[in-house]
C-alpha cells in the first residue's frame, strides 16, 4: 500500500499540471459543500444568539393563560396556584443540569414608577429573591447589590438596570436618590447590568420582532417588599441557571411540569410554560432547510463533474503506460496488484483535491463571513466527511481505468506503441 502511494505521488508529480487541472473539479466541489456548511452553522449560531443572547444559559418559567404570559394587571390573582415554596424550588434545584435557581414576580412598570416628574415609561418591575442577580448573570455597575437585612427588614430600597437609570435620571447620579414606586418611596442603591453584554444582529423588520428586546428598562426591589406595592400571594415565575443553553428545553419542561402539579385551577389553559427559546430558534433553522440541502446538493454536482474527470484521465493514463502494465504482468503481477495500483492512484488524486478544497472552502466561508457580516462557523466533523468523500470518489470513479488495465492481455500490452 505504501509502495502505491509512493508511486501514485511520484506519478502526480511528474504530470503537475494534468493533475491539478483533474483535481480542480473536486476543489470546487468540496470548497463549495464546506463554505456552505460553514456559512449554514454560523447562521444558525447566529440564531441562537439573536434569541438566547450570548452565554446566558437561563430559562424563564411563567404562569400562562392560553398562548400568553397571564396578567394579573388586568386579570387579578388566579384562584389554585400557590405561592411557591421553599421545597418546591429545591426540587427545582434537583434537576439534571440546573446549576441556580431563584423566583420572581413581575408586573409591567408603565405610569409606576417616577423620579421627581419623570417616569418609566414602559419596562417592568421585579420582585426577586436573594439569587436572582447571581442566577441570572448581573453585576453591580454602580452602588451595592441586595443584602439579607434588606429582605429581613423590608427595607424599600431598588435596583436600575442601565436603561432604566437613563432614563429616569438623564445622566444624573440614581444612587441614594429617592424614586417613587407605586407612591410608595424607595431608595435606589445600585445600578446592575449583564455579566455579558449581547446585541443581536438585526437585519429585516422580521429579525427585529423576532429578537428584539424590551429596551424600556427594569427595576428591581426585594421579594420582600413586594405586597407594599402590590398583592400578597401573586403567581411567581422561575428563572433556571443551566449548565448549557442546549439543556434549556429538556430543564425548562420538566420544571414547568414540577409547578403545575402544584397548582388546582379550573382553566386548563392555565399553566406554567417554559420560554422554549432554543425550541424557537431550531423552528427558525428548519425554515431555511429546504434552501441549503438545494444548495449543497448543486455544490455535490460539481463532484460528479470531478468525479468524471478523474475517470477520463485514468483512462488517458492506462493508455499511456500500457506498456508499462504488459511488462508487469509479463514478470508476474497478478490482477490485484496493478488494479490495486490505480484504485490507489484515483484515491490518492482526489483526497489531495479534498484537502486542497477544505482550505479553499474555509477562506471561501471566511471571505463571505466578512462581506455579509454573519457568523462563520468550521464543521469539523463536514471537513473530515468532505476528504473521505473526495476518496471515495477517487476509488468509485477510478474502477473502471483500474479494471481494464488489471485485464489487459500481457502480450499485447508490451506490443502496444
Amino acid at each position: 500500500m505504501l509502495e502505491n502511494i509512493r508511486l501514485s505521488l511520484q506519478g502526480l508529480w511528474s504530470h503537475k499540471m494534468r493533475s491539478f487541472l483533474t483535481m480542480l473539479g473536486i476543489i470546487i466541489g468540496i470548497a463549495a459543500i464546506i463554505a456552505i456548511v460553514s456559512t449554514i452553522k454560523g447562521t444558525n449560531e447566529q440564531i441562537k444568539e439573536n434569541l438566547i443572547g450570548a452565554g446566558d444559559n437561563t430559562v424563564n418559567i411563567q404562569f400562562y393563560q392560553g398562548d400568553y404570559p397571564y396578567e394579573i394587571d388586568y386579570n387579578g390573582i388566579p384562584d389554585g396556584v400557590p405561592v411557591i415554596s421553599e421545597e418546591t424550588k429545591e426540587s427545582l434545584l434537583d434537576l439534571k443540569h440546573v446549576e441556580g435557581a431563584s423566583l420572581y414576580t413581575s408586573r409591567e412598570a408603565y405610569n409606576v414608577v417616577y423620579y421627581k416628574n419623570t417616569g418609566l415609561s414602559g419596562g417592568r418591575i421585579y420582585g426577586v429573591d436573594r439569587n436572582y442577580l447571581d442566577t441570572c448573570n448581573y453585576i453591580i455597575k454602580k452602588g451595592r447589590g441586595f443584602t439579607e437585612s434588606d429582605y429581613k427588614n423590608f427595607r424599600k430600597v431598588a435596583l436600575l438596570d442601565e436603561s432604566s437609570a437613563e432614563t429616569l435620571f438623564q445622566g444624573e447620579e440614581p444612587i441614594g436618590k429617592t424614586l417613587e414606586i407605586q407612591r410608595e418611596p424607595f431608595i435606589v442603591i445600585g445600578v446592575i447590568a449583564k455579566s455579558s453584554q449581547f446585541e443581536p444582529v438585526i437585519n429585516t423588520i422580521e429579525e427585529y420582532y423576532d429578537y428584539s428586546q424590551n429596551n424600556n428598562g427594569a427595576l428591581y426591589v426585594p421579594d420582600t417588599t413586594w405586597p407594599i406595592l402590590y398583592s400578597y400571594d401573586e403567581p411567581q415565575s422561575a428563572v433556571l441557571k443551566l449548565d448549557s443553553v442546549d439543556n434549556m428545553t429538556v430543564a425548562g419542561r420538566s420544571a414547568a411540569e414540577i409547578l403545575n402539579s402544584k397548582i388546582n385551577v379550573q382553566d386548563d389553559t392555565m399553566k406554567y410554560k417554559a420560554d422554549d427559546l432554543l425550541k424557537k430558534a431550531e423552528d427558525i433553522q428548519k425554515l431555511g432547510q429546504s434552501t441549503n440541502m438545494m444548495l449543497i446538493w448543486i455544490a455535490g454536482i460539481s463532484l460528479l463533474v470531478g468525479g468524471i474527470g478523474v475517470m477520463n484521465i485514468m483512462l488517458v493514463s492506462v493508455t499511456e503506460r500500457t506498456q508499462e502494465i504488459g511488462l508487469k504482468k509479463a514478470i508476474g503481477a497478478r490482477k490485484g496488484k496493478v488494479l490495486g495500483q490505480f484504485l490507489t492512484e484515483a484515491a490518492v488524486l482526489t483526497s489531495l483535491g479534498g484537502l486542497v478544497g477544505v482550505i479553499v472552502g474555509i477562506v471561501l466561508a471566511e471571505v463571505i463571513s466578512r462581506v455579509t457580516g454573519t457568523l462563520m462557523a468550521i464543521s469539523v466533523p463536514a471537513a473530515v466527511l468532505a476528504v473521505v468523500f473526495s476518496m471515495f470518489i477517487g476509488i468509485l470513479f477510478g474502477l473502471l481505468p483500474s479494471y481494464k488495465a488489471a485485464n489487459l492481455n500481457p502480450i499485447e500490452a508490451l506490443r502496444h506503441e
